[in-house]
């Protein structure tokens, strides 16, 4: 199974609320503790899409993984206007949805814990899911989304921090009802899991305030250029297929430019040693938040030249990817599904019409 947010990348509880979300960090040795500036420097590759899900390579998780726990002068809310505390007083919630609750009853499906929606997610890439100000507490997209499922289907919020490699065999166990991490619809992800999805997968390019390059959305736009991207990534893949695409209409293919990690990818866009970091759109849209001079010049989709869309992920066949489908349709139609992805700057990445198990990308080649 190949890894994909995706990142993209999750995502909480909210004090004083009857749904507020319980957080359970998995076990493992502690490493070395990031400050808040070297969370946000790394963000730039906290996401690494493969075959159209989420790898992390840049973690900002607990329990073995990098904590993006801050000094203790970090304010409560980063530059941009992103509430990164752990209150979360502006989560949006929704209503119960009576045909979502009456087609729970009649699925059969028995949560893992009764009365709770027990949602995995890793917590290892902002914007998407990732820690609190207090070092402890799940936030993020994918968990303001997760409320509002659980909020949808009458259940209290329940978010387990997971790995990427676990949380197949925590579905499939029975350990978590569903993953909400940035996982991208695949066709062989499909043999095993049922998808309701709510985002598209979606890189972007990445640029200083300064820069002229106004556009970058298709192969001739990258021509002679030099871009930043992560080695063995979705994003190389398609950069690799720009540049034939290039060669074959006489163009100079752009250069890629390869570096250890995402502060040094990030310092030399900036000090103009590369034109352009190619990277998950949440993740680069994290950091035109966070980090001033900073913006976008175009997207893609994460499964170019295919598409390739993110959903909620449970078990093949339990019966529950309708209840969770019905939800996130009454949350798009209401506007409540946008209000939560506004939030962290991901509206522009909500699906046009919510889907279960929509063609995914195709399996890989033999």
């Amino acid at each position: 199974m190949s890894h994909t947010p995706h990142d993209p990348n999750a995502p909480s509880n909210e004090t004083g609320s009857s749904n507020a979300a319980e957080q359970h960090a998995p076990g493992g040795k502690p490493r070395r503790r990031l400050s808040r500036k070297q969370a946000i420097a790394a963000g730039i590759a906290a996401l690494i899409v493969v075959g159209g899900g989420a790898g992390v390579a840049v973690a900002a998780t607990r329990g073995g993984e990098a904590s993006t726990q801050p000094d203790a002068a970090a304010s409560s809310t980063v530059s941009g206007g992103l509430d990164t505390s752990g209150e979360q007083k502006g989560r949006v919630r929704l209503s119960e949805v009576p045909a979502a609750v009456e087609a729970l009853k009649e699925s059969g499906f028995k949560p893992v814990h009764a009365g709770e929606l027990t949602v995995a997610t890793t917590g290892a890439s902002a914007p998407i899911s990732f820690h609190s100000d207090d070092g402890s507490t799940l936030i993020g997209s994918d968990v303001d989304v997760a409320q509002i499922v659980a909020d949808g289907l009458g259940l209290k919020l329940r978010v387990e921090a997971t790995s990427w490699a676990d949380w197949p065999l925590g579905v499939q166990s029975g350990k978590y009802d569903v993953v909400l991490s940035n996982v991208g619809v695949t066709e062989e992800r499909k043999d095993l899991f049922d998808f309701a999805t709510y985002r598209h997968g979606l890189h972007s390019f990445l640029v200083t305030e300064e820069s002229p390059v106004t556009k970058l959305e298709e192969p001739a736009d990258i021509a002679g250029l030099k871009i930043t991207v992560g080695s063995g990534t979705n994003q190389e893949k398609i950069l690799q297929a720009w540049n034939a695409k290039n060669e074959t209409a006489g163009l100079k293919p752009a250069e890629l430019v390869y570096y250890d990690d995402a502060a040094a990818s990030l310092l030399a866009l900036r000090a103009g040693r590369v034109d352009a970091a190619f990277g998950p759109n949440p993740a680069q849209q994290y950091q035109v938040k966070v980090s001033p001079g900073l913006r976008t010049v175009g997207e893609v989709n994460a499964g170019w030249p295919d598409n390739s869309d993110v959903g909620i992920v449970t078990g093949k066949g339990n019966g529950l990817v309708k209840p969770l489908s019905l939800v996130l349709g009454a949350a798009q139609k209401s506007g409540d599904l946008t209000e939560a992805l506004k939030r962290w700057g991901l509206e522009g990445e909500e699906v046009e019409k919510v889907q279960v198990n929509p063609k995914g990308l195709p399996r890989a080649a033999k």
